[in-house]
């Protein structure tokens, strides 16, 4: 693994069911992420994503990329463009820094209407790559 190398694309179908249950799982109760007509009321066209489910899914974008020896060490992401439910998100990597078992990724989680999360991930290869 070097600077400049990417990581392949993940599709990840943006369904209600994972809305809610990444929600769910992640203790966050608010209703814009389990009750369209209250979403609406607040202004969203819909429910959307929280920040916890995103970034559990760019850890696993990650792990799942490089293998069961990486271990992420730091996750630091922005969010932008809502994840409403019909939509796919495609995460993509690229390797931005290197130095001994250690790499930086730059990662963006795109949708159909802009960068959902963008941010970057410190990971030890462990070896592995």
């Amino acid at each position: 693994m070097r600077v400049g190398d990417t990581l392949a694309p993940l599709e990840v179908p943006i369904t209600r069911t994972l809305i809610v249950a990444g929600a769910i799982a992640s203790r966050d109760y608010q209703d814009v992420h389990h009750d369209a007509e209250l979403a609406r009321e607040k202004g969203s066209p819909d429910i959307f994503m929280n920040i916890l489910t995103t970034n559990g899914l760019v850890g696993r974008y990650i792990t799942d990329r490089l293998g069961p020896h990486a271990a992420l060490r730091k996750v630091a992401i922005r969010l932008g463009a809502p994840n409403y439910p019909g939509d796919t998100m495609t995460l993509t990597g690229t390797v931005t820094a290197r130095e001994g078992d250690t790499a930086e990724i730059r990662v963006v989680g795109a949708n159909g209407i802009g960068h959902h999360v963008t941010g970057t991930v410190t990971v030890t290869l462990g070896g592995a790559a």
